[in-house]
């Protein structure tokens, strides 16, 4: 193709600020600004002149405006949204895990919007300790002589082993040398905190004389002993692991530090939902110096980390120049705060997660039942089935939580992409062919909003 053939197509190609006045990027130019807009605009007209230098073929000036139309669209997907989460996953890890109470939002909404006293001491107008509140309502809930709050639970682990046990050596079980969500692995996180890991027992079978023979054989280096939760990881058939008090006798008799890697935040016994789940306060109370656990997964609140145990190790953490570097941020301690509130006033059905741990199963039937008869009186082909749903939260994944759903045949993959791209989005579940509205993790404010998505899907 000849120069001037080629020039002649290229001016063919809309200009940035032609396409910035077609009326259909207005919406886009509103939501993403001006800027934003005309650099996807010239990424597509770039593409464009590629392709009709390539091709010999100049697209259409209202091809190229779809095009940075798509963009911006697909930019804006990107954002978190809010959505229905009828997956029957309560603590489901992509979708924020655990939701917040309406008083914890209220509180977000209040901070938010204006200056907060997160480290002001109101009564003597000095700046007062960073998450006081919020860290004594954890040591009386679980016994413990102290708290700390982080970002999270893996930050948790991080600093604790830091301040203890860097440039010292911590005994860990082969079994529990697990890799969980995020490619978060035991023995990466006891390298980054400058600390050696010393391997005792097998990955089945590990005993108390393990970590006790560890103990003789490096007189003196050892920092701490590491119990950690399996979380999604399961073991069955010839295995033993040593009772945590145990443990704590043994690292106790030693003198060196128990930290226990709990992970999933239980302050309520899930016991009686056939949930084998341990609590906070059991380690506390089997004697470990340090307990690691997140906030946003059975505990209910928001994202962070929580460390419990002994007052003067809790103190060293909160020592540690990491420790800044991993604090809570000032709106998840404040919706963490009104969270704890909530375990003071034993309000616990206040908390969505336990809430919907807890509902008795004839309230979610009698909910879903109550949707089929809308649908189906609008037309709409539904059935409802009896389902298990998951408590989710990385520590539970597989523990099924018995439900009720609607149930929906025929192209459900389309349905699930019709639900997904909606506004609000839906998260159904597919399973065996068939498309699942688990009622137990639809929030209660989103009846209407689910009703009227499933009659247009």
């Amino acid at each position: 193709m000849a120069d001037s053939e080629k020039q002649h197509l290229l001016r063919l190609l809309p200009k940035v600020d032609g396409l910035l006045r077609d009326p259909s990027l207005a919406t886009a130019v509103r939501r993403l600004g001006v800027k934003t807009v005309t650099r996807l605009a010239r990424e597509v007209i770039g593409e464009a002149r590629r392709r009709t230098l390539r091709d010999g073929l100049a697209p259409e000036p209202a091809k190229v405006v779809v095009s940075v139309l798509a963009a911006a669209e697909a930019l804006l997907g990107q954002r978190a949204r809010r959505v229905i989460n009828a997956t029957g996953v309560i603590l489901h890890t992509n979708l924020g895990r655990a939701p917040l109470s309406s008083e914890a939002v209220q509180a977000l909404a209040e901070s938010a919007g204006g200056y907060t006293s997160v480290e002001l001491d109101l009564e003597r107008g000095r700046r007062g300790a960073r998450g006081a509140y919020g860290e004594a309502a954890l040591a009386q809930i679980t016994g413990a002589e102290d708290a700390l709050v982080v970002n999270n639970c893996a930050a948790a682990v991080l600093l604790a082993l830091t301040a203890i046990a860097r440039g010292r050596k911590v005994v860990v079980s082969r079994g529990e040398q697990v890799e969980i969500g995020g490619s978060f692995r035991v023995p990466e996180v006891l390298d980054r905190s400058g600390a050696e890991m010393v391997e005792v027992g097998t990955t089945n079978r590990t005993r108390t004389a393990d970590y006790a023979r560890a103990l003789d054989e490096h007189p003196g280096e050892v920092a701490a002993l590491l119990r950690v939760h399996p979380s999604n990881f399961r073991q069955v058939g010839f295995t033993e692991r040593p009772p945590l008090a145990e443990l704590a006798e043994l690292a106790r008799a030693h003198e060196v530090v128990l930290i226990h890697d709990l992970g999933g935040g239980a302050l309520v016994d899930l016991s009686l939902l056939g949930l084998d789940e341990p609590m906070v306060q059991t380690g506390v109370a089997a004697g470990a110096h340090l307990v690691c656990f997140s906030c946003d997964k059975l505990l209910g609140g928001p994202q962070g980390g929580a460390i419990v145990g002994d007052h003067a190790w809790i103190h060293r953490l909160r020592r540690d120049p990491l420790a800044r570097a991993l604090r809570l941020g000032r709106l998840p301690l404040v919706a963490l705060e009104a969270t704890m509130t909530h375990y003071l006033n034993e309000d616990r059905d206040a908390i969505p997660a336990l809430f919907a741990l807890h509902r008795p199963l004839d309230e979610v039937r009698a909910r879903v039942e109550a949707w089929a008869a809308k649908l189906t009186s609008a037309g709409v082909a539904v059935t409802t089935a009896e389902t298990a749903g998951r408590a989710g939260g990385g520590t539970l994944p597989e523990s099924p939580v018995a439900s009720v759903a609607l149930v929906f045949e025929g192209d459900v993959e389309a349905m699930a992409h019709a639900l997904r791209n909606g506004t609000p989005p839906v998260l159904p579940r597919i399973h065996d062919g068939r498309l699942y509205i688990d009622g137990r993790t639809v929030m209660p404010d989103e009846d209407d909003a689910l009703l009227e998505r499933l009659a247009q899907s």
